[in-house]
């Protein structure tokens, strides 16, 4: 038997037609207002989204321990401009007591208007977060210092200048 054109498009049609609402699951049907057959609802499916890349994920200053004597010899560094003794200032202020210390607090040092308007406290993290990226973190500061990326070096700095109050 031979079948005509008509009758090809109308067995495919039925085709596509049962494999949409094979693919629609439980999804509702409606009838023709003309014939009364069951038509599936397709509903347009949105693409994948390509699933999101994790961060890597953020150490916390609270997760290290800080090393005062290793945190000693990195702080030579910092002694081009900055001694941890009291009362002794330099191109940057004395670090004695940092930790604690509202920044631009010590009267008579010349700060920038960034830093002496910043109206942070130097806590052990607010020290870790500026030892990382000093103009990241107060944009504007005389720090030129490029900073320390290495997180155990900025726990053991932080540690050291806690012995030295």
């Amino acid at each position: 038997m031979m079948l005509s054109i008509f009758s090809c498009r109308i067995l495919a049609g039925g085709a596509v037609l049962a494999s949409l609402s094979a693919c629609g699951g439980d999804k509702p049907t409606e009838k023709s207002a003309q014939s009364g057959a069951q038509v599936a609802t397709v509903e347009p499916v949105p693409p994948a989204a390509a699933p999101p890349v994790a961060a890597p994920p953020a150490v916390a200053f609270a997760s290290l321990t800080g090393d005062a004597v290793a945190g000693a010899k990195i702080f030579g560094q910092c002694k081009t401009c900055h001694v941890a003794e009291a009362g002794v200032n330099r191109i940057g202020p004395s670090l004695w007591g940092v930790v604690g210390r509202p920044a631009g607090s010590i009267a008579g040092f010349k700060y920038s208007p960034a830093n002496k308007n910043s109206g942070l406290v130097w806590s052990e993290e607010q020290l870790f977060t500026y030892l990382e990226a000093p103009q990241k973190t107060i944009p504007g500061t005389y720090m030129a210092f490029a900073g320390l990326k290495k997180l155990q070096d900025r726990a053991d700095v932080i540690a050291y200048l806690k012995t030295r109050a």
